[in-house]
């Protein structure tokens, strides 16, 4: 038995179904020896890298190194270029959050500048209101002492 018979798998045998047809049954047997005698002689055949087409075993290796460098090149290129965009973003957030801070403290001198030009304007309506020449109860006698240093200065 050879290597080949020993690999496949066992024929069924034509005892063992009724062929309807003699000259069908010997076509196939025909067929059959002649496959087995093909891949006999195919298998026992010797091998080597002198038989082969070199220009196929160069054009079969030579296109992995080259995408490997493509793609090692491509996620190089990613990683770098998401670097140089989170960075990027970064500082234009930095930017934004100064620029926000600025608006803030400019808004807070704002309130406290006119927080304090509302308080002077309240301490000088109440300054007006409290504060008088002479009190309330002694104004008799101040209409008296304008009178009386009229009369004086003109004598």
């Amino acid at each position: 038995m050879s290597l080949i018979e020993k690999k496949t798998v066992p024929a069924v045998h034509p005892a063992a179904e009724p062929i309807v047809d003699p000259e069908l049954g010997q076509a196939l047997t025909h067929f059959r020896a002649s496959v087995h005698a093909w891949s006999q002689d195919a298998y026992g055949r010797p091998r080597n890298a002198a038989q082969m087409n070199l220009a196929t075993v160069a054009a079969r290796g030579s296109w992995r190194p080259a995408l490997g460098f493509a793609l090692g090149c491509v996620l190089v290129a990613g990683g770098l270029s998401g670097g140089f965009y989170e960075h990027h973003q970064r500082q234009v957030m930095a930017r934004l959050a100064e620029q926000a801070r600025e608006a803030r403290a400019r808004q807070l001198a704002a309130q406290q500048q006119q927080q304090q030009s509302s308080d002077e304007d309240l301490l000088a309506t109440v300054d007006s209101d409290v504060s008088r020449d002479v009190p309330a109860a002694m104004e008799p006698l101040e209409h008296l002492m304008d009178q009386d240093s009229g009369q004086t200065s003109g004598q």
